[in-house]
């Protein structure tokens, strides 16, 4: 989301769906009143913005998979394109349960996320290009031009670095999740907690998730 919206020509949004998915499964999520207030409860008022594109130049929407509900309707899909970031069940989990204790294979949306790609691909003939973030973190420039040509945009240089600080565009939840991003200038290779041996719990969900990452994996720029 930073380097998309690092370009001059991009508007991004930030986990539209976040009100909504709170409001409907009663979850208890950190500042999960504040959420519900700043977001809008309705998905499909929420989708009307997103198939609206603005004026000129480039749209970018960061989802998170948790969030899709099962009564979405997937129509809607075909008027955007898409592109699907994938990290790997291990490396996720660790960073989680430190700011939530533990997590449940639901909580870390593989499942879903191979749902939605089996979904658009089925809807588009073809699967959507696949970010894995390893690769990407390995050579971030050659992954973004890559991408910018799968998905007919411009590659911008201004993607690859960015002043630190928080964003207007950042949802409310950032207060609680964005340390690291508010930090950050540029794309780094995660340290810990992402190389620390999990806990017994931890690598059991990790195990379950691992076939959906694999699947989408395959389909990595």
């Amino acid at each position: 989301m930073r380097a998309w919206e690092n370009r001059a020509d991009t508007v991004v949004v930030d986990e539209p769906f976040y009100a909504h998915f709170l409001h409907a499964t009663g979850l208890d999520h950190p500042m999960h009143e504040a959420v519900i207030a700043a977001g809008d409860t309705d998905w499909r008022h929420v989708v009307e913005g997103l198939v609206a594109p603005p004026p000129s130049g480039v749209f970018y929407q960061k989802h998170i998979t948790t969030h899709w509900l099962e009564h979405f309707d997937t129509a809607w899909l075909d008027a955007l394109d898409h592109a699907f970031l994938i990290r790997e069940p291990e490396a996720v989990i660790a960073s989680y349960v430190i700011k939530r204790g533990r997590a449940t294979p639901a909580d870390l949306g593989y499942a879903q996320q191979a749902a939605l790609f089996d979904a658009v691909s089925t809807r588009r003939g073809e699967p959507p290009p696949v970010i894995d973030s390893a690769r990407f973190l390995a050579d971030p420039e050659t992954q973004l031009l890559s991408l910018c040509e799968r998905l007919d945009v411009p590659f911008d240089p201004a993607m690859l670095a960015w002043p630190a600080g928080p964003r207007d565009s950042d949802g409310v939840w950032g207060a609680h999740w964005y340390d690291a991003v508010v930090r950050s200038t540029g794309f780094a290779v995660p340290g810990e907690p992402a190389n620390t041996p999990l806990a017994a719990e931890a690598e059991r969900v990790a195990g379950i998730c691992r076939p959906w990452y694999d699947a989408l994996a395959r389909h990595a720029l």
